[in-house]
């Protein structure tokens, strides 16, 4: 064979290959493909936007993030870490009250980082859309390796507590030896990248681990006519979500007359992936049942919105 170019792991394929690794080596997957019928859904979303413009539209993104917190509320061990020793077959789950959503999202530079949106539990959407232009903004003036690095380097500390010498020696040996040598700054561009305000860039803080995964698949390729079925869940993590693209599908309605009748409508593929240690098929069902609400009632995203925002569209249709 022919090979045509070598290219080396550098520290954000090396961190998602590890964690990916240790995903499919120690996780028990479960997937489920939720198919909900959002035409009504997303004429409700047209709405959302009137009297809106740049900046302060809400995307589809921000809103499906938005029900997925809401469907989280509603079956909490979903939003959970697990904890499990099968030598001793002894395991424990912590469940929080903050939703802190893992979202892989695209920087400027092209590359994939995934940023941690804090306390999304209670945020209205036009809290959400600020919170996630200011990390875009933020994105902007971050060095990519310095950022995940310091993740990594706090990984690498914490496994070392725990008593993991033999891994701890052999992440510092690939990541600082040879030609897979992780390329850090140094010296004077070190001092003045640190030297930013961390309001300014991106921190650990801003890539560490979260509560739950997002990954909005549909975002990348809108004209795709396929689904995700099956993801990996980010250890300690116990739930993750694969958001597809919103697609004209033939579905089954009934009218009020009890009659079936076939019609293009607009589904969403959402795959749901769980980890079977932590949970069963009966934990996800009241998230189900909440976003069936949330698609049959769609006029509930109004009542998401910021009251500052609310106050001035409803001044200018005035």
């Amino acid at each position: 064979m022919k090979k045509t170019n070598t290219i080396h792991f550098g520290i954000q394929r090396k961190i998602v290959a590890n964690m990916t690794s240790e995903s499919w080596e120690t996780i028990p997957h479960v997937t489920y493909m939720y198919e909900p019928d959002v035409t009504g859904f997303m004429k409700e979303y047209k709405k959302l936007n009137l009297n809106r413009s740049g900046e302060d539209k809400i995307t589809v993104n921000t809103l499906m993030l938005k029900v997925i917190s809401e469907g989280l509320k509603a079956a909490p061990l979903m939003n959970s870490h697990i904890h499990f020793n099968r030598k001793l077959v002894r395991g424990e789950i912590d469940t929080f009250e903050d939703i802190n959503i893992s979202m892989p999202m695209i920087l400027p530079n092209g590359e994939m980082m995934t940023v941690n949106l804090h306390n999304f539990e209670n945020k209205n959407l036009d809290e959400m859309t600020d919170y996630i232009a200011d990390v875009a903004r933020r994105a902007k003036n971050t060095d990519l390796n310095e950022a995940m690095f310091e993740v990594s380097l706090d990984n690498t500390l914490t496994a070392l507590k725990h008593g993991k010498i033999a891994q701890t020696v052999c992440r510092l040996i690939g990541s600082k030896t040879g030609k897979h040598k992780v390329k850090t700054l140094s010296g004077k561009a070190k001092r003045e990248y640190e030297a930013l305000p961390v309001t300014e860039r991106l921190t650990k803080h801003d890539i560490e681990q979260g509560t739950v995964t997002i990954s909005n698949i549909g975002s990348i390729y809108r004209q795709q006519k396929g689904a995700v079925a099956l993801l990996e869940i980010v250890p300690p993590q116990v739930t993750a979500f694969g958001v597809g693209a919103v697609q004209d599908k033939p579905v089954v309605i009934t009218d009020e007359f009890g009659e079936k009748r076939i019609e293009a409508r607009q589904v969403l593929p959402i795959c749901i992936a769980f980890d079977h240690r932590a949970l069963d098929f009966g934990d996800i069902v009241p998230f189900l049942k909440t976003l069936d609400n949330i698609f049959e009632n769609p006029k509930i995203m109004h009542s998401w919105k910021g009251q500052e925002k609310n106050q001035k569209i409803i001044a200018m249709d005035a």
